[in-house]
């Protein structure tokens, strides 16, 4: 049975194939789908319709035809009643007194076939049974066996029905049946049999039959039909093309308005729709054209703000180099002649030069956001090896790690890890991640990781610090957020470091995404394309750690949520955890691993550890998509 699915599943594609246009046309086509209906509807009136006429007609005719016959019929009976009354009548009453001599009643009913069927050519034909051959074909014989007679080669014995023989054989009356009448040169035709039970010259039973074709009333039936066929295919053809005119001037300005809204959502806010009419068409259109006049006139009014506010920046940023670089001299003189002063001074000259680099710090972040903002920022990307851009920023950081007791571990450096990237950019974002890691580590290591696959590399940075509040790694990259407005810069930053850091990410066709969990620290992640232009379909790194709580087995507060996983053999490496104290596992915070060689290349996990594919994270979205940990329910908190 599993063999067979397959095969079932690319039978029904290769079925859907050529259907799926039409299905995508017929969703997409408000006209086509209205001119449908109509069809279906119009064909189920005319359908209707024409039963019910065909049906009343139909019954006229049979209700006709039926007098007209009955009426032949009896004026028949009759006739023959009275030509055998007066037959008899002759041979009773001879003359000379000498006895009735007996007629040859074959001969007479021969005649009376011939004499009635005269007068009814073409409209009725004339049949005799005797009842010993009621029912029976020529040939057949019996007691008194006469042989059934009929007018203009009728078979008397397979168009008169052996029920009706029956029932006129034991009835006075006159009866009649629909039945098929039958010649001897094979054809055959729906018809009226009428018969009675009647004594011939010599007073033997015989049974005389009308039988009346119904090819006129076929005829005229099959008139009315063709008609009411030819006028309801015009009926249905008609209506459709009314509705296909009428949808369509309903549907055109919608279409016009749906192209036109397209043209505007593309940056042409020029675009109107033509209005003709005052009906309630052209009221829509009227409408939808204030709306994008009001539309583009408020469009511009921001561009022209936004406009000015880029300028702005960029002139105060640039008008503000010159007396900037005045006092920069000024300040530098003072803070190398600061040992010649008395210490409220000297310090006074210290503050000065700080709040000068990152006063000069402030102003090229600016001048960088005004570029974003105007769309002006470039991408210099040429080939280059993370791990070398990594190592510089893990230099140039290592002061500071060493004032605040953290060290920064790399992982994933054994191998090349190539990307076509702006190595100026890329080591800016960096370098605003790493920073930010050992300033709001609290002392534990900060780890780095490389890792590339499936056309993509990521570099995520991973520290044990405060970590982030459900909520905060969505606002973490907008411009001036602080997670806690008391804390102080103290590595001078200027508020703005992950904004740009953001744009870097995006310039480049990749992400910049955040994880955190409140007192379980936080980890940034960087995914570039490994070729400049290419799209991202997942990330190598996940986003959220693999020591988080939650991966771990841990609620909010740190006690074991489910059972613990099984001890790794001796010897493996194991996972960082947030330490409380100065000493700890092996690559995690406050541990022993070395620095920069830590884990398998590409950040694959060492001996012990399952590997696991990368594949799309559910997080990784476009843009400054970002994940927190949610708190654990106070159910698993009591359970532990």
């Amino acid at each position: 049975m599993q063999g067979l699915l397959p095969v079932i599943r690319s039978f029904v594609r290769w079925v859907r194939r050529p259907v799926q246009p039409a299905v995508r046309l017929w969703r997409r086509n408000l006209q086509l789908r209205v001119v449908a209906f109509t069809l279906l509807m119009s064909v189920g009136v005319v359908l209707l319709l024409g039963f019910v006429v065909i049906g009343q007609v139909k019954n006229g005719l049979l209700d006709a035809k039926e007098k007209a016959a009955e009426n032949q019929a009896t004026s028949g009976f009759s006739i023959a009643k009275t030509m055998a009354e007066r037959g008899t009548q002759t041979q009773d009453t001879s003359g000379n007194g000498t006895p009735r001599t007996p007629v040859d009643s074959e001969n007479w009913l021969n005649s009376l076939v011939e004499q009635f069927s005269s007068g009814g050519k073409g409209v009725y034909y004339i049949a005799t049974l005797s009842p010993a051959n009621a029912g029976k074909s020529f040939g057949e014989g019996g007691a008194y066996a006469r042989g059934p007679r009929g007018s203009n080669g009728v078979l008397p014995g397979q168009s008169i029905p052996k029920s009706l023989s029956d029932a006129v054989e034991t009835h006075t009356g006159a009866l009649e049946q629909y039945t098929v009448i039958r010649t001897d040169s094979g054809g055959a035709q729906r018809g009226l049999a009428i018969g009675k039970r009647l004594t011939d010259i010599n007073g033997t039973t015989y049974q005389l039959y009308y039988l009346f074709p119904f090819d006129q009333e076929e005829k005229t039936l099959g008139l009315v039909k063709g008609t009411l066929a030819t006028a309801g295919i015009f009926v249905v053809v008609l209506l459709g093309a009314i509705a296909w005119l009428v949808t369509r001037q309903v549907v055109t300005p919608v279409r016009m308005a749906a192209g036109i809204a397209e043209r505007l959502a593309a940056g042409r806010l020029q675009e109107r729709m033509q209005v003709t009419g005052e009906d309630d068409i052209a009221r829509l259109g009227e409408s939808f054209n204030k709306m994008a006049q009001n539309l583009q006139v408020k469009i511009q009014q921001l561009e022209d703000l936004s406009r000015m506010q880029r300028r702005f920046v960029s002139d105060v940023s640039h008008e503000l180099r010159t007396p900037l670089t005045t006092v920069r001299m000024a300040a530098d003189v003072l803070h190398d002649a600061r040992t010649d002063f008395d210490p409220a001074t000297a310090r006074s000259a210290e503050l000065l030069q700080n709040q000068l680099d990152r006063f000069e710090s402030l102003l090229s972040d600016l001048l960088e956001i005004s570029r974003f903002d105007a769309g002006a920022a470039e991408l210099a990307a040429e080939p280059i090896d993370l791990r070398d851009v990594v190592h510089r920023v893990v230099d140039a950081a290592e002061p500071l790690a060493e004032r605040k007791g953290s060290r920064v571990l790399i992982r994933g450096d054994a191998q090349p890890v190539i990307a076509e990237a702006d190595p100026r950019r890329v080591e800016r974002v960096l370098r605003n991640l790493v920073v930010n890691a050992i300033e709001h580590g609290d002392g534990r290591d900060v780890v780095v990781r490389l890792a590339t696959a499936d056309g993509a590399v990521a570099i995520a940075v991973r520290d044990y610090g405060v970590g982030l509040k459900p909520g905060e790694a969505t606002r973490v990259f907008n411009r001036f957020w602080r997670a806690d407005p008391a804390r102080a810069r103290t590595t001078g930053g200027t508020g703005l470091g992950l904004s740009i850091a953001v744009e870097d990410a995006r310039l480049h066709g990749g992400w910049l995404q955040a994880w955190g969990e409140p007192g379980g620290g936080s980890q940034f992640r960087m995914t570039l394309p490994r070729t400049a232009g290419d799209s991202l379909r997942g990330s190598p790194i996940p986003l959220e750690p693999d020591d988080s709580r939650r991966n771990r087995g841990l609620n909010s507060s740190g006690l074991p949520g489910r059972p613990a996983a099984p001890q790794l053999p001796s010897g493996s490496p194991q996972v960082p955890v947030p330490r409380t104290g100065t000493s700890g596992a092996a690559g995690g915070p406050g541990g022993s691993g070395t620095a920069r060689m830590m884990g398998g290349a590409n950040g694959t996990p060492g001996p012990g550890h399952a590997p696991r594919p990368p594949s799309a994270d559910p997080a990784a979205l476009p843009g400054t998509g970002a994940r927190v940990v949610e708190r654990r329910d106070a159910a698993r908190e009591d359970d532990s």
